[in-house]
């Protein structure tokens, strides 16, 4: 083989694989849709008002974890208020207000996206809390760039985060847009339990057979 011919391999070799991880991605993104949705499950598109974000006082020099009691066990997530400061506060405080007690965690995936999505107060994968979050701390479009313990905010387009979010059980591939705001380092083996038992219906994204509820939270500051 001359050295040309090498080189136009290598080429054309550079550019499958970068060709590979584009298309992991769109699969990725495409895969995951409940009633047709092609993104971790879409709050309500309708813009909310600008308002002041819920500050829960927590700084980039503060350690702050996140702690859901389920009825399926505890769940606790280490935030990353340096990376997703507006994101970490919003939710803590919603957390310290009690917004997520008592709702359900309405949709789980199972093939290609592997997450649990919780956060609704309604239940329904529309609600929010009434304000839009910027995005925040957005990772590159990698394979596997929404790694197993990622926590992550579901969204309905750019800068609209609410306070539905999503946990990740399995490396998963994804688009960049949805902020990473945490990291569950307790009960992601619980969340792998839910999910082998699948999707009510035997279906591969809707609702979770082993319900989920959330019935209290505790946010800790150091």
């Amino acid at each position: 083989m001359s050295n040309q011919d090498r080189s136009n391999t290598t080429k054309k070799s550079t550019v499958y694989v970068a060709l590979i991880t584009a298309l992991a991605i769109i699969i990725g993104s495409v895969i995951l849709g409940l009633g047709g949705q092609t993104t971790p499950q879409e709050p309500t598109t309708d813009a909310a008002p600008a308002v002041e974000l819920p500050n829960a006082g927590i700084t980039d020099s503060n350690n702050a974890s996140i702690t859901f009691k389920t009825n399926q066990g505890e769940i606790v997530i280490e935030t990353k208020p340096a990376l997703a400061p507006l994101t970490v506060n919003a939710i803590a405080a919603l957390a310290q207000k009690n917004y997520f007690d008592n709702t359900i965690c309405h949709r789980l995936t199972t093939q290609g996206i592997f997450v649990l999505q919780c956060g609704d107060p309604t239940g329904t994968g529309t609600g929010g809390p009434g304000f839009n979050i910027p995005d925040e701390n957005l990772p590159q479009p990698t394979e596997n760039n929404y790694p197993a313990g990622t926590v992550a905010m579901a969204n309905a387009g750019p800068g609209t985060s609410g306070s539905q979010f999503f946990l990740v059980y399995q490396d998963t591939t994804l688009g960049p847009d949805y902020t990473i705001w945490g990291s569950i380092t307790s009960g992601l083996d619980i969340l792998q339990t839910i999910a082998s038992a699948g999707v009510v219906d035997g279906g591969a994204d809707g609702a979770p057979l082993t319900g989920v509820t959330i019935e209290s939270t505790k946010v800790t500051i150091s």
